[in-house]
């Protein structure tokens, strides 16, 4: 049996003629391409996360020291609550940034995909932040149904103002970036429900101004609890199946295979692999069966293909190993990592 590819190893890659948008991606809506420099797709990325995440880190270091001490004048828990929620963002974005800053080193002898995954890693001890986080709201809301205090709604409404302007400017400050990243995506989710979260404490002040409600303050911080694990369920399941090498979740092995099956002289295509090494990025792998011919000719085809899955399916770093005869039992998954109930897609 015969494996070869266009330079007569195992893998495949793309070159500078494969080029333009990126159309499917896990996570990146947004991404542009650049050219491929001899080897793979990349994301022409602006050398300005880093500073985002810093001014980012500074205003949500200010913001929840002014919450606190109107907080504790105004005697109000859901201002203490967002306030919290906002200290817990300072240490995730500086977590962020810590992580940023480590994924940015280069692939190594040690490490061949670099260091890219220690911001997904990032990400899931951010999740474990705001999980704390929440809990203690919610025992300062439970706590304040019991007994309830008479909120100040003036400060209250001030207060919420600094954090609406301060969590709105850091979101627009990391939006962009949170379409390619996921830890990036973790700090902007973090600022996106800092500045909802300002806007119902300001709703709640002006109630409070007009009506008694003051049980409305304890409701409303139990609100913002929800919101942030729903926003936390989401980036621990984008970081899980990163760390699983799972399948990314825009992308169906079956249609990538009947894709390439398509392609002139294929012939059959088994034990297909997609996983993301980080947040950005589909690698992917598979074995090809062609007719017998020279390694050479399969420089022509192999291009084909690589174009093609990058425009259809967002996949950035193909591997591709061609054979003349199919291994195994040529199924779409290999026999290797199947469990206690076999998957043999024919």
């Amino acid at each position: 049996m015969t494996h070869h590819d266009h330079n007569g190893h195992a893998g495949v890659y793309p070159s500078k003629e494969d080029e333009g948008p990126l159309k499917i991606l896990p996570l990146d809506e947004g991404r542009t391409a650049e050219k491929c420099s001899g080897h793979h797709h990349h994301v022409n990325m602006e050398e300005t996360t880093g500073t985002r995440l810093l001014i980012t880190l500074f205003l949500n270091l200010i913001i929840p020291i002014i919450q606190v001490i109107a907080g504790v004048f105004a005697h109000s828990m859901a201002l203490i609550s967002d306030a919290t929620h906002n200290f817990s963002d300072f240490m995730a974005i500086l977590i962020s940034y810590i992580a940023y800053r480590i994924g940015r080193k280069g692939a190594t002898a040690e490490n061949t995909f670099g260091y890219r995954r220690a911001e997904v890693m990032a990400a899931l001890l951010n999740v474990i932040i705001l999980a704390g986080a929440c809990i203690f709201i919610l025992y300062g809301a439970f706590q304040r149904f019991l007994s309830p205090e008479i909120v100040a709604g003036k400060i209250v409404i001030w207060a919420a103002l600094v954090g609406i302007v301060g969590n709105g400017f850091s979101a627009w400050l990391l939006h962009r970036d949170s379409k390619h990243n996921l830890n990036v995506k973790g700090a902007f989710l973090h600022m996106l429900g800092d500045f909802l979260t300002s806007v119902v404490v300001l709703i709640s002040g002006f109630v409070m101004m007009y009506k008694p409600w003051y049980w409305l303050d304890p409701l409303l911080s139990i609100l913002i609890a929800v919101f942030i694990l729903k926003n936390c369920w989401t980036i621990l399941k984008s970081s899980t199946n990163i760390l699983m090498n799972a399948t990314p979740g825009s992308l169906d092995l079956n249609d990538v295979r009947s894709h390439l099956l398509e392609v002139e002289d294929i012939n059959s295509v088994h034990y297909l692999h997609a996983w993301l090494d980080s947040s950005s990025g589909i690698s992917f792998s598979c074995h090809l069966v062609v007719p017998d011919q020279m390694v050479s000719q399969t420089e022509r085809l192999s291009q084909r293909i690589r174009h093609s899955i990058f425009h259809k399916f967002g996949i950035d770093h193909p591997v591709l190993q061609f054979e003349t005869e199919s291994c195994g039992n040529g199924s779409l998954l290999c026999e290797k990592f199947a469990g206690s109930k076999k998957e043999a897609i024919a």
